[in-house]
């Protein structure tokens, strides 16, 4: 049997197994009703076959030795180092803990500023904005949504740490020039790739460009680890080892203190030492990911179908622009689709649009909106108005000019429902309807 560093899980005459309470046939199943539910007379006896088998299965079946950071969350690294060429994945409970180990190697502290795009999920910026670092917004770029380099550099000042590109979509950020500008002012990159696992930059897989990347497999990302988990990876050389004792308190087998079996170490960073935290997935969630990267590639082709077919059909009305669908240099995820309106071309702005979309059964959100205007943000000092005037393009794009499509699941039909919806209700708008 497997065996965990405090406890003897193999053969001895008195064991103390690592797992407390094991799992036994009525839960499995359960598991599987979760996973795979139905109703009817044939799925119910469906159902009581399997729960005959797994009830046979029991009797001859030993349980997992251990359910957490075991030989399969180290398979899913392994295979995510394969596929992202790096040395460094470390499985983590979600994207939010790879970005703060980020943040704690960037060694913030209270007003520290740290510059985030204007558009972006809150997960990007809970860490700074927990200890209270001062959030300096940077504008977008209006073709993708992401990050403008050039709004990137004018808001740095003496106190700038951190800069924070997030591939919004799976859409890659411009990296060379946010790399050229963190090396200029000696500044930490940490990507927020929670959309971009498997997209790529000039050859490079997004994520792995900046000093730190983190991606997520949230159940609504391409792939998942039922539910929840994530990847963060680093590109400074030998940082990996650090990253697998800051995902777990900082637990140090090297020099073991004395009659114990380890020590508790702090972690490097880049300008002194930091405390760890503990974001350690289990073995269940490994093995969702591991299931799952294996079709990665076929599920990005398919998401890539999906846009282009659109793309087909809202070309025909010049008011609606189309999704970029990247070019040899630049290869997205496809995780949603961007639509946008000319205003002026569309006879209305974007909020006409989503009204008219949801009343004909189309779901659409933008994601996401803008940071400064939220609550948690605003109470801890910042000023909405003075952060919404540096951020004009953002204001523009999301009241007037953008929304989200989703990109998977859908039938042909149901594509086609959509494409057919999006053509209409820009008529209408362009017919005073």
């Amino acid at each position: 049997m497997p065996t965990d560093f405090r406890y003897n899980t193999g053969d001895t005459a008195v064991p103390w197994a690592a797992v407390g309470e094991n799992y036994n046939a009525n839960d499995v199943m359960e598991v599987i009703r979760f996973l795979m539910q139905g109703e009817g007379k044939e799925y119910d006896e469906a159902l009581k076959g399997v729960y005959d088998k797994i009830k046979d299965l029991d009797k001859i079946s030993t349980p997992p030795g251990k359910l957490t950071t075991g030989r399969l969350v180290e398979e899913a690294e392994q295979l995510c180092n394969e596929y992202l060429n790096t040395d460094s994945s470390t499985f983590l409970t979600n994207a939010t803990a790879g970005l703060e180990l980020g943040y704690k190697y960037a060694n913030l502290k209270a007003g520290d500023e740290v510059i985030v795009p204007a558009i972006t999920f809150v997960a990007t910026i809970a860490y700074p904005l927990s200890i209270g670092c001062k959030l300096v917004f940077a504008d977008i770029d209006p073709k993708t949504i992401n990050m403008d380099p050039k709004d990137v550099e004018k808001k740095i000042t003496s106190k700038t740490k951190a800069i924070v590109p997030v591939h919004i979509g799976g859409y890659a950020v411009d990296m060379d020039p946010i790399m050229e500008i963190a090396k200029k002012y000696d500044l930490v990159v940490i990507e927020d790739a929670a959309h971009g696992f498997g997209g790529t930059y000039k050859g490079k897989k997004l994520g792995t460009i900046g000093h730190f990347g983190s991606y997520s497999f949230h159940e609504v990302k391409n792939i998942t680890s039922f539910g929840e988990g994530g990847i963060a990876v680093s590109s400074i050389p030998g940082y990996g080892s650090e990253m697998k004792r800051a995902r777990f308190l900082g637990l140090d087998f090297s020099a073991p203190i004395k009659n114990w079996l380890y020590n508790v170490s702090p972690i490097s960073g880049k300008e002194g030492p930091f405390i760890a935290g503990n974001h350690s997935p289990t073995e269940i969630q490994a093995l969702g990911l591991k299931l799952q990267i294996a079709r990665n590639e076929e599920i990005i082709k398919a998401r890539r179908v999906a846009a282009e077919y659109l793309n087909s059909r809202l070309s025909a009305n010049d008011a609606i622009i189309t999704q970029d669908l990247g070019t040899d240099d630049t290869k997205p995820t496809f995780h949603l689709y961007l639509l946008q309106i000319d205003p002026a071309k569309a006879g209305g702005d974007i909020q006409v649009l989503k009204q008219k979309l949801e009343e004909k059964g189309v779901t659409n959100i933008p994601h996401f909106g803008p940071l400064y205007r939220f609550k948690a943000v605003s109470d801890m000092g910042i000023d909405v108005d003075a952060a919404a005037a540096s951020c004009p393009v953002c204001e523009e794009v999301f009241y007037k000019r953008f929304t989200h499509l989703p990109l998977y699941g859908l039938t042909k039909e149901q594509l086609d429902h959509m494409a057919n919806a999006v053509l209409e209700s820009v008529k209408e708008m362009q017919e005073g309807k």
